[in-house]
């Protein structure tokens, strides 16, 4: 799998696993929402170990970026809010330094 397959799967199941913490902090869902939150988080972090990077903090940094962007699709396939010009403007500017991060040339 690429690394970016892996950093939109991360995305996906942090993203829901906050909004688990969400739904039944702030919308007043089940608490089985905080179960099923924590369950994805837990699958973020595995996945998040799976990318080739030479450091875990340059990994961490490049998966900001690709955060940003899923957000964003979050937002307006889940929550029908449909991100505006400069949401989209800032993610692809997000995006493009995330790559730069992960695929710059390293000298060591």
């Amino acid at each position: 799998m690429t690394s970016f397959a892996i950093y939109v799967l991360a995305a996906l199941a942090e993203i829901a696993g906050c909004f688990g913490f969400w739904a039944w902090l702030r919308l007043g869902k089940s608490p089985a929402w905080a179960v099923l939150g924590v369950l994805s988080l837990v699958i973020f972090a595995l996945l998040l170990t799976r990318i080739e990077a030479g450091a875990a903090g340059r990994a961490f940094a490049a998966y900001g970026g690709v955060y940003i962007i899923a957000s964003l699709a979050w937002m307006q396939v889940v929550e029908g809010a449909r991100p505006d010009r400069w949401d989209l403007i800032g993610g692809v500017i997000c995006l493009a330094g995330a790559a730069l991060i992960l695929f710059g040339p390293r000298t060591n």
